[in-house]
């Protein structure tokens, strides 16, 4: 599909799937129109399950919002043919010592991984 089909249809089975879009823009055409980049299209969603989104900033106090929200990437590779990159912020919040290495946040990652293959397998 075209690139912006693609935006549009990851866009819709996220929210779908209970998760918000409060951010979204387009690092292409900004590098491109600012600095001549010739960056190929890409567009991120910043994507948010509020009730994970909840429980996280719960067992983070707070600190976890400044990973928020979770950056879902849809790349053109060429015309035609899209790629989409999820990052997973609750692990990476565990990497560099923003949530706790507790069963509670691994519970977290565990829920936010299922909900995200499950997205994944809807794309």
């Amino acid at each position: 599909m075209s690139h912006e089909e693609a935006i549009d249809h990851v866009h819709d089975v996220f929210t779908d799937a209970g998760f918000g879009v409060p951010v979204e823009f387009s690092p292409s055409e900004m590098l491109n129109e600012k600095v001549d980049a010739g960056r190929d299209p890409y567009y991120v969603l910043g994507a948010c399950n509020p009730g994970v989104a909840g429980l996280a900033l719960d067992v983070t106090d707070s600190k976890n919002s400044v990973l928020m929200a979770c950056n879902v990437v849809i790349w053109e590779e060429e015309p035609g043919r899209q790629r989409v990159y999820h990052v997973s912020i609750m692990r990476i919040a565990r990497l560099i010592g923003i949530a706790p290495d507790n069963e509670e946040m691994a519970a977290i990652v565990a829920d936010t991984g299922e909900l995200v293959d499950e997205i994944f397998q809807n794309l």
